[in-house]
């Protein structure tokens, strides 16, 4: 009886060995996703000197659930509109590579000729960060983080209409930023017949 039990503790010693040197995959890995980069490592670029805040109505924004909830984005884009921005499309989030994507944080998006109207919508977001993406026109892109919990209350809106807008702390500056690729997002669910796949935004 003894020399059983040696004998399955050195086969456990040996599969253990093996997952933890990467022969064998643990059963616990499978089915886990590492969840977008550290909102600390992103380059949110540098506003301009000078650059002012745009008004509400003339920036155009698509809103994408990245957070994993069903029905954030739409919600999220329900409250923008309220506060006077047009919200373009609501959809589900992708990856450069075309995968649904899920964050950790909201991440705002445009190119470098819409980083005012970015700026702008950010400042209306809890837990935001923006980014430079290689976009042909100025337009906006939310993805709604997983720690996304509403709007900023309009008066506590740090923006003022002849103030320029500030950079946030250690950006960089746009032409030593890479533009991310700004894929096209999945089309919004309707009530009838939406897949699981569709059914987030």
């Amino acid at each position: 009886m003894f020399g059983i039990l040696i004998a399955i503790l050195a086969v456990i010693g040996v599969g253990s060995l093996a997952v933890y040197t990467g022969a064998v995959e643990s059963p616990f890995n499978r089915g886990f996703t590492t969840i977008g980069e550290s909102k600390d490592t992103l380059q949110q670029p540098c506003v301009p000197d000078e650059t002012m805040p745009v008004s509400y109505k003339s920036v155009s924004v698509t809103v994408l659930n990245a957070s994993g909830r069903t029905g954030i984005a739409t919600i999220t884009g329900d409250m923008l509109v309220d506060r006077g921005f047009q919200v373009a499309e609501v959809g589900n989030a992708l990856d450069e590579n075309g995968n649904a994507e899920e964050l950790p944080y909201t991440l705002v998006s445009s190119n470098a000729a819409g980083l005012a109207a970015a700026y702008t919508v950010a400042a209306q977001l809890t837990n935001s960060a923006v980014v430079l993406d290689d976009r042909p026109e100025p337009t906006v892109d939310v993805r709604v983080g997983a720690n996304f919990d509403g709007l900023i209350p309009e008066d506590e809106v740090t923006l003022e209409a002849d103030v320029p807008l500030t950079s946030p702390d250690q950006c960089t500056d746009v032409e030593d930023i890479t533009p991310r690729h700004s894929p096209e997002p999945e089309p919004e669910a309707t009530e009838e017949g939406a897949d699981s796949t569709e059914a987030s935004s």
